[in-house]
Formats: structure tokens, C-alpha cells, sequence
């Protein structure tokens, strides 16, 4: 059976999951400088490691509304093949954990509304995978965000 390799996290209390070999590394939230007039999606940048690093703001990004500024807040800093070779990172809540998603535990969103909600499908957890979890039923519903083509479409909006 094919697995899927996630990095699962926490945006405005919902939880969302992206490609593993997508996420470079996970850092703990540092200073962002901001950028004047940058749009509202680009929470601005920092220096990371000697390197300036595009940081998005993922509420602005998906829609949302109500971030809030939690002391878990982490930055998911994208790999190359994500970000068309930009150094990107990506504000969100929390991270919970890199998992393994079984094919099966996938359901597939329809390309029409995937495309507009840069969502890949939804996985559909059973609590096997050992976490301790707030159970929604029998099941956590997580999100898979498709970033590459977000971040895709924020660059083709911002060059337009």
C-alpha cells in the first residue's frame, strides 16, 4: 500500500498538512522585518542562516481570517522545488508532526475546487498513527494544502 509523507500543522485551529519533501526545515519563530508595501499575503523577511527569506503569511494566504500570535508559532521554510527556488517560509500555528497517510486515508477534492482552494485532498486520520489527539468524531480531518501551486499562483498574481 502507497504512503504519503506529511508534515501536519496547525492554522486558526484547523489542522493542514504539506508534502514532507517540500518542507526544507521547521524553525522556531524569529524576527521578520517588514517589507513596505508588500502585499498583504507577505508577513515581510528574515535572515536566515546569512540567507534573506521571503516569510508568507498563511491566513492571508488560504483566506483566513483570526490569526493569532501564539508563542508556538513556528515557520515552515519551503525547499527549492516549492518555491521555484525562492527562500520562502510559511508562518503558521503550530506543528504537530510528520506522518505517513496511507493512499487510502486520502479522498481526493474535485480539480475545480481544488485548484481554487490550493487544497490536494483531505486525509482522513484514524488515530493508528499513535498521537494523541482531540478526536472530531471518529476521525481528524486534515487539509492537504497543494503550496507549490499557492505559491505559484501568489508570484503569477504579483507579477501580473
Amino acid at each position: 500500500m502507497a504512503t504519503i509523507g506529511v508534515v501536519e500543522f496547525q492554522v486558526g485551529g484547523s489542522l493542514y498538512a504539506l508534502d514532507i519533501h517540500l518542507a526544507q526545515e521547521i524553525v522556531e519563530m524569529m524576527p521578520i522585518t517588514p517589507v513596505p508595501r508588500a502585499p498583504p499575503y507577505l508577513e515581510g523577511i528574515m535572515n536566515l542562516r546569512g540567507e534573506i527569506t521571503n516569510i508568507i503569511n498563511l491566513y492571508q494566504m488560504l483566506g483566513l481570517s483570526g490569526q493569532e500570535d501564539t508563542e508556538s508559532q513556528k515557520i515552515i521554510v519551503l525547499a527549492p522545488e516549492a518555491s521555484g527556488g525562492s527562500n520562502i517560509g510559511i508562518v503558521v500555528d503550530d506543528v504537530h508532526s510528520v506522518i505517513q497517510v496511507a493512499e487510502t486515508d486520502v479522498e481526493r477534492m474535485d480539480e475545480a475546487i481544488s485548484n481554487q482552494a490550493y487544497m490536494k485532498g483531505i486525509i482522513k486520520l484514524h488515530g493508528s498513527d499513535g498521537l494523541d489527539r482531540e478526536k472530531k468524531g471518529d476521525k481528524d480531518l486534515i487539509i492537504w494544502i497543494d503550496i507549490q501551486k499557492a505559491v505559484k499562483d501568489l508570484v503569477t498574481r504579483r507579477d501580473a
